[in-house]
């Protein structure tokens, strides 16, 4: 069974953190994209990183910290399952920008150990076994890139499904002991292209094939007329949240993890 991070509540003012996430929250609607980033910045005290994945949102929210040179750290999960053209807007970025964007990858023996369990696409063969690659992946590579964050920037959208409808730009993310910051929380994915487009910004070719949610290569296809935006993500499953784990909260994850061991555990024997 591959190796679990345990995720510890961290001491955190929560107080005075619910008071800023209300303030932020507030002022950020007559601020715009950079405005926003700017503020969450000034206003969050200690490291603040950013996870991008190299989709049409983060490529927005990461144009506007890199064209102003926050102090910002740029974290992607490379989960050894992306696309090549992911690759390609990942390397388009850092030569527009001149900066490294870092990557974190899969604890290795837990990769191995997940795959010796499951097989190469194991993870098609119940919605347990999916989530236990989407921890190995994405999940656990994600409490690492957020391990002493004060902030976590994210390219979240209320309307993305019904599921994210009540993001805020701000909130509090007391599991983690961090606030959360969503910059695109009011967008529309038009109102996004509109602005990859105005300023220029390098954007996943994959966009214009249909992919409008981009994840690792086996589990997203494109998105036919009139589906919902994240309808190609996992699309073999039964309807549902369309949700590999990133943004529900880590200490809820204790039943999920058990269905996780228990499908390693039956591929296993």
């Amino acid at each position: 069974m591959p190796a679990v991070t345990a995720i510890v509540p961290r001491p955190f003012g929560t107080e005075n953190s619910v008071a800023l996430a209300h303030r932020l929250s507030a002022a950020a609607f007559s601020q715009d994209l950079f405005e926003r980033v700017a503020a969450a910045r000034a206003g969050v005290t200690g490291p603040l990183v950013f996870t991008t994945s190299f989709g049409l949102e983060d490529q927005a929210i990461g144009h506007a910290i890199l064209s102003q040179n926050l102090d910002i750290d740029l974290v992607t999960l490379d989960t050894g399952r992306l696309f090549s053209e992911t690759h390609d807007v990942w390397a388009e970025t850092e030569r527009r920008y001149g900066r490294r964007i870092h990557a974190i990858v899969p604890e290795r023996s837990a990769l191995e150990a997940l795959i010796d369990a499951q097989g190469a696409n194991g993870f098609r063969a119940s919605v347990a076994a999916r989530q236990a690659c989407c921890h190995v992946r994405k999940v656990e590579p994600l409490n690492r890139a957020l391990a002493g964050a004060q902030g976590w920037v994210t390219g979240l959208r209320a309307d993305q499904s019904q599921h994210r409808a009540e993001v805020s730009f701000a909130s509090v993310d007391t599991a983690r002991g961090l606030i959360k910051i969503n910059p695109l929380f009011d967008w529309t994915r038009e109102r996004a292209v509109d602005f990859t487009q105005k300023h220029n910004v390098p954007i996943n070719t994959l966009h214009a094939q249909g992919f409008l949610s981009i994840g690792c290569a086996p589990c997203t296809r494109a998105v036919q007329p009139g589906e919902p935006e994240r309808a190609g993500r996992w699309w073999w499953e039964d309807e549902g949240k369309n949700e590999c784990g990133l943004h529900a909260n880590p200490l809820h994850l204790a039943a999920r993890r058990a269905a996780e061991e228990s499908a390693l555990e039956s591929a296993q024997s």
